[in-house]
């Protein structure tokens, strides 16, 4: 028996996944600019730091208000070669969080320096500075605070502690591109601040990159030098480096890109306050508004306690989710059991049960907008003696 096709007309199509992060719509919105810059590349016969290297280290310590900046092949290697410069040396303590990326992680030891975690704030999800004293042992060199989603750390009580024990501070800024305390961008109050370029960052590369920023010239020499084998001198190794450039191609890009930085992180910012007046009434808890400081809204990333229903919910109306991270660094498989510390944090295990991360970045329409608020609007968690606070389970929990 022959199939027979039945004509059952037009169907409408399925709506276009809103994407949680979207690279590739900024640089479409730049393609001639950025075409430009990558021909002058190609086109100067310098492709290892050359002028662009030179140039934007020069334009990202400016607008910074630092005085060095020196480009690398990654984020994580900023963190690592950052340490490094500061003195840190195998077998030493560095104090961080298990709220982050695993880079931060990966970094420390790659230095063969010893990882000790803390718990975090549960309202900047960022360290907890009241936990930092009784962490610190006689093999403690460094504070490793990262300005998590674009939140600024607690840096003025970090250093505080950080002075008293005389332990060096290197802010981990890899999703911080432009937040601030104050009038002061993050960065701009460690001994040294470490810069992931990767491309969903909220200054992006077409690639890995990374730079390590700092306001001491010794600091900023030993970094040279350890980009680049150890050399002072071309070809002469005065120290074990390591080769992590950051290239001219990707140093031309992040010159184009820099110039619109403080406008699209003011569009993060338009959209997440459009977010959390869409979640006043859910039982959805968006990220805090902390006093003087200015969120670079990398992320906008909820917390719930039907968080997995409310990811299918925003699915079927074509918005992607995404979870950071699956899991805190001290449960990651290669780590679990491992990391010092891992004992103690209460607040970081109760907030990964409840994270989900919400499309927040400046390539989105006013039409992808509007459709996530009306759905946001239309959510509401189940309810919950806590769920109206962002201490969720916490009560009687002691840090």
């Amino acid at each position: 028996m022959q199939n027979t096709a039945i004509d059952i007309g037009p169907q409408p199509s399925p709506p276009r996944t809103i994407l949680v992060a979207d690279p590739g719509a900024d640089a479409r919105s730049e393609r001639e600019l950025l075409l430009d810059a990558m021909d002058r590349v190609l086109c100067s016969g310098h492709y290892i730091l050359g002028p662009e290297v030179q140039s934007f280290e020069q334009e990202w310590a400016e607008y910074l208000g630092v005085s060095h900046c020196v480009g690398v092949a990654s984020g994580t290697d900023a963190l690592a070669v950052a340490l490094k410069a500061t003195g840190v040396q195998v077998g030493e303590e560095v104090i961080t969080v298990s709220h982050t990326a695993v880079a931060t992680v990966v970094a420390i030891e790659a230095i063969g320096a010893i990882p000790v975690l803390v718990d975090i704030d549960p309202r900047s999800r960022c360290m907890d500075p009241a936990l930092l004293e009784a962490a610190i042992t006689s093999r403690t060199r460094a504070i490793v605070p990262v300005h998590m989603y674009g939140q600024p750390a607690a840096m003025k009580e970090i250093l505080c502690v950080a002075r008293q024990f005389r332990c060096w501070v290197v802010e981990d800024c890899a999703q911080a591109h432009g937040a601030a305390i104050g009038e002061l961008k993050v960065g701009t109050f460690g001994d040294a601040a470490a810069f992931s370029f990767y491309p969903t960052k909220n200054l992006g590369a077409i690639g890995d990159a990374g730079a390590v920023v700092c306001q001491d010239a010794t600091i900023n020499t030993r970094l040279r030098a350890l980009r680049q084998y150890g050399w002072h001198e071309r070809y002469v190794s005065d120290h074990v480096g390591t080769n992590s450039r950051l290239d001219e191609l990707q140093a031309a890009i992040l010159r184009v890109k820099l110039k619109h930085l403080d406008h699209q992180n003011g569009r993060r910012r338009t959209i997440a306050e459009r977010y959390r007046n869409a979640l006043a009434s859910s039982g959805v808890v968006a990220p805090s508004v902390i006093h003087d400081t200015t969120h670079a809204m990398h992320l906008f990333v909820v917390e719930s306690t039907a968080r997995d229903r409310l990811a299918e919910f925003l699915s079927k109306a074509g918005i992607a989710t995404a979870i950071h991270y699956p899991l805190p660094v001290h449960e990651q498989p290669a780590y679990a059991g491992r990391l010092r510390g891992a004992d103690r944090l209460p607040v970081t295990e109760a907030l990964y049960r409840r994270l989900l991360t919400i499309p927040c970045h400046p390539g989105l329409t006013d039409d992808q907008i509007d459709t996530i608020c009306e759905r946001l609007h239309a959510w509401s968690d189940p309810p919950s003696p806590s769920n109206h606070s962002p201490l969720f389970s916490l009560q009687g929990i002691s840090s």
